[in-house]
C-alpha cells in the first residue's frame, strides 16, 4: 500500500488553462468584424426578409386552401347572383339589338334617300337639265315647268388679236445678266 502514496494524484496530468480571459478569442472576433461585418450584416438582413415573405406566403396560402365549409345559404346566394348577372346581361343584349335595329333602319333610310336623289339625277340629265341647278329646282316646286336657257351673249376670255405662239405680251421671258451679282 506504500506504492500507492508515493504515486502523483492524476489531477496533475490536466495543465491550467491559458488565457482565462479570452483576448485572444475577442480579438480574432473583432478583426472578422472588421473584415466582413458588412457583409454579414447584409445577409443577416436578407435572412430575415427571407422568412418574413416566406411565412406571409404560408399564412396567405392558409386562408385560400381551407375556405370555410359552404353552407346551404352561401349556395342561394351564389345562385341568385349568377341569376341577378344573367339578367343584366340580357337587358344589355336587347338595348343593344334595340340600337341596331334603330342603326339599319337608318341606314337603309340614308340608302333609299341616296338612290331616289341618283334617280332623279339621271333622269334629269336625260331631259337635258344640269345636274347643279337641280337640287334647288326640286325644292321651289315642279321641274318639268322650268326651262333652261343658254347663255348666247359670252364674252371671249382674250381678245381676238391675242395668239400664245407668237411670244408678244408681257410675260416674255429674258435671260439674266452675265457676270457677278451686283451686291454689297
Amino acid at each position: 500500500m506504500g506504492d500507492n502514496a508515493e504515486l502523483p494524484p492524476v489531477e496533475q496530468n490536466h495543465r491550467p488553462l491559458q488565457n482565462q480571459d479570452l483576448s485572444a478569442v475577442t480579438d480574432a472576433v473583432r478583426e472578422a468584424l472588421g473584415q466582413y461585418g458588412w457583409y454579414l450584416l447584409t445577409a443577416t438582413a436578407l435572412f430575415y426578409l427571407l422568412i418574413q415573405y416566406i411565412i406571409k406566403k404560408n399564412q396567405s396560402e392558409g386562408r385560400t386552401r381551407s375556405p370555410a365549409p359552404a353552407t346551404h345559404q352561401d349556395a342561394l346566394l351564389v345562385a341568385k347572383r349568377q341569376e341577378a348577372l344573367e339578367a343584366a346581361r340580357m337587358r344589355m343584349q336587347e338595348e343593344l339589338d334595340a340600337k341596331a335595329a334603330v342603326f339599319k333602319e337608318k341606314q337603309k333610310q340614308q340608302e333609299e334617300e341616296k338612290r331616289r336623289q341618283k334617280i332623279e339625277q339621271y333622269d334629269s340629265m336625260t331631259q337635258g337639265k344640269s345636274s347643279k341647278g337641280h337640287a334647288s329646282q326640286n325644292t321651289e316646286g315642279d321641274s318639268s315647268t322650268t326651262v333652261v336657257k343658254r347663255k348666247t351673249d359670252n364674252k371671249p376670255l382674250r381678245g381676238a388679236d391675242y395668239n400664245p405662239l407668237s411670244g408678244g405680251g408681257a410675260c416674255a421671258w429674258r435671260p439674266g445678266r452675265r457676270g457677278p451679282s451686283a451686291g454689297g
